[in-house]
């Protein structure tokens, strides 16, 4: 969406992304340079501490696994930490092309605050509908991929709002989103759950056979964000007006 955003005439840039999407992807990739970049055996010690492995809610996959029971944090933390542990270079770079494509159209929709406290909460609902599917799996699940499934579902809702309602609007005020069930927003979704599905049998584009984010946590990102924007944006101020980076 960072491409195609704005379908009004303007000579804003071809790539129009806030600063805070920028900064975002920034701390995605400090946090894997710093990880893989680290001498042995931290590289490993920090995706096993810290990415979500369904087995540490499982009394029984503990037992068999012999993974010793964390405590309350080791397992709080893991909804947010995973989001920002990545398999390799490949898995990080095509995380942070689709932020940078669906984030700033939800972006400038918020305040960063807001925007990054939705992006955190597409994140842990991704990761509890893959904990709740694979319940005591015990393959590490890393990636960003989950949150950024939920800005495309609030993105697209964005973008669709803005081609169906835009021309009906007085000069300079917001669009409203696109209702939950028109026609684009349920044919886009039909496409992305078709997609996943196929990903999720055949493994395509799977870039890590031991740590990758799994299609069902794909699916709970996105519609995290395809209903959560309707009570964030709600409350939203609008932030549209404001310059980008």
């Amino acid at each position: 969406m960072a491409f195609f955003q704005d379908m009004r005439p303007s000579r804003e840039p071809f790539l129009n992304a806030p600063a805070t999407i920028f900064w975002l992807i920034g701390v995605l990739v400090a946090a894997h340079v710093a990880r893989v970049m680290a001498p042995p055996p931290w590289p490993e010690y920090l995706l096993f501490e810290f990415a979500l492995i369904p087995a540490r809610y499982s009394a029984a996959a503990l037992a068999a696994s012999g993974i010793p029971v964390p405590g309350l944090a080791g397992q709080a933390i893991p909804f947010v930490s995973y989001m920002f542990l990545h398999g390799d270079y490949t898995h990080l770079g095509i995380n942070s092309l689709w932020l940078l494509a669906f984030g700033p159209i939800v972006a400038k929709r918020m305040k960063t605050v807001k925007f990054l406290l939705f992006f955190l909460l597409c994140g842990i609902v991704s990761a509890a509908a893959h904990l709740a599917v694979y319940f005591g799996a015990v393959e590490q699940v890393v990636g960003a991929s989950g949150a950024v499934s939920g800005l495309m579902g609030a993105a697209i809702r964005i973008f669709y709002g803005r081609l169906m309602f835009g021309r009906l609007m007085p000069a300079g005020e917001t669009p409203p989103i696109a209702p939950l069930f028109s026609r684009p927003i349920v044919l886009f979704t039909a496409v992305w759950l078709i997609a996943n599905f196929i990903a999720g049998v055949t493994g395509l584009g799977l870039t890590d056979a031991t740590a990758s984010i799994a299609w069902v946590a794909h699916l709970g990102g996105y519609f995290a964000g395809l209903f959560g924007i309707t009570v964030f944006d709600r409350f939203s101020p609008r932030a549209e007006s404001a310059s980008p980076a």
